[in-house]
């Protein structure tokens, strides 16, 4: 079950995060759960360096937070990657 809620959640953050950083049209369904649950270790990781604290605790608002800030990091990267190199 708990499975099901991180796939959950993951496409949920996914999602909003896809909107935030206007990528939503490029990406589906699998593509906002990937992200999401990518994008939630990437936050979680990031919020404990910051903060020293485990900000991922289950299934609520801090968790749902946590894994949106690192899904608009992970698109911020992949951006980032997939620009064209400017030719001059």
């Amino acid at each position: 079950m708990e499975i099901i809620a991180w796939i959950i959640l993951g496409a949920f953050a996914g999602w909003i995060a896809s909107i935030i950083m206007n990528t939503n049209a490029e990406q589906g369904a699998l593509g906002n759960i990937v992200i999401g649950i990518l994008g939630a270790l990437l936050g979680g990781f990031v919020m404990s360096v910051l903060t020293g604290n485990n900000t991922a605790t289950g299934f609520n608002f801090a968790t749902l937070l946590t894994a949106i800030v690192g899904a608009v990091i992970l698109i911020g990267i992949m951006k980032a990657v997939r620009r064209p190199a400017h030719r001059v």
